[in-house]
């Protein structure tokens, strides 16, 4: 990652709120972070990472991955194309991003995970 990228990372004017989000980490999210938590796909993962003036719910920097779950909030009016503006903005920082459902963790966890080491292997 150049310069420019890395001061993209972690802004420290969004701490608060990645602090405020990481307490109030939602069910689903809990459960996808207890599978990529503590390196178990080979990588490290952090979880409420600001990117730019975004703040993504996982990120691995070795792999460039970026991983949203997606809830309710992404059916409302706008917000697939808020999510389109913000994942051209990860890819121009050359991230791959990677979107999954509330419904995927909770009913297809395991191909969820699969598909993520998937991701994780193939940059490798």
């Amino acid at each position: 990652m150049t310069q420019q990228q890395e001061k993209v990372l972690n802004p420290k004017s969004q701490k608060p709120l990645r602090q405020k989000l990481r307490n109030a980490t939602s069910a689903i999210e809990r459960i996808l972070w207890s599978k990529l938590r503590n390196q178990q796909l080979g990588v490290k993962f952090r979880r409420q990472q600001g990117i730019g003036k975004y703040i993504v719910d996982f990120y691995c920097a070795e792999a460039k991955l970026v991983i949203e779950v997606d809830g309710d909030s992404h059916y409302q009016l706008g917000a697939p194309n808020y999510d389109q503006v913000r994942d051209a903005f990860m890819r121009m920082h050359g991230l791959q991003v990677l979107r999954f459902t509330n419904l995927d963790v909770m009913n297809n966890l395991d191909a969820v995970v699969l598909t993520i080491s998937n991701t994780v292997n193939a940059k490798a």
